[in-house]
């Protein structure tokens, strides 16, 4: 979609066209937050739900957004803490470890439709859930929605060194757990 965002927030910001500027700023991003979510929790079902309470989210406070990030920025760092959340409850409810969570988010990835023709995709799936969430977040902004370091920096308040280091260590893990299971 080709309209910018300094467009859509001062639409926003007059009360007769909110709602327009609203419903621009999900057909701008609705699909790139689905994804990230869809790769953090894998279930289309949870990805949804979590969609809706982003753009929530964002509803709420777009008025106190301060323009000194970048919109997208903003909305993923939303969207990255609402998955994190999602899935610290989920652990919580099944009385699981993280790691025994990671695990079956894995097998999950296994038996996705959307998968089955790639094998490939598949155990990199698979090996991508089976990171500690930050690794995997971080693995996910840099790899998938190739990021900058300072982006990513931005959205979750982390030194860039530390994210080399996260990136690194996770990239390490991923070709271990694919020598490992191949």
């Amino acid at each position: 979609m080709g309209i910018a965002d300094s467009e859509i927030l001062e639409k926003f910001s007059r009360e007769s066209t909110k709602n327009e500027a609203f419903g621009l700023l999900i057909q701008k991003y609705q699909e790139k937050i689905y994804w990230l979510c869809r790769r953090m929790v894998i279930d289309h079902d949870d990805a949804d739900d979590l969609v809706q309470e982003v753009f929530i989210k964002v509803w709420k406070n777009l008025d106190g957004f301060r323009a000194d990030a970048q919109l997208y920025s903003w909305m993923y760092r939303i969207a990255s803490n609402e998955c994190l959340q999602f899935l610290k409850k989920q652990k919580q409810r099944n009385q699981t470890s993280l790691d025994d969570l990671n695990h079956q988010l894995a097998d999950q990835y296994g038996s996705l439709d959307v998968l089955n023709g790639d094998q490939i995709q598949a155990k990199l799936y698979s090996a991508i859930a089976t990171l500690p969430e930050k690794q995997k977040l971080i693995f996910q902004m840099k790899y998938f929605d190739e990021l900058k370091y300072e982006e990513i920096s931005t959205i979750l308040g982390t030194s860039v060194g530390g994210l080399k280091a996260s990136f690194h260590l996770a990239v390490k893990k991923i070709e271990e757990h694919l020598k490992n299971n191949d």
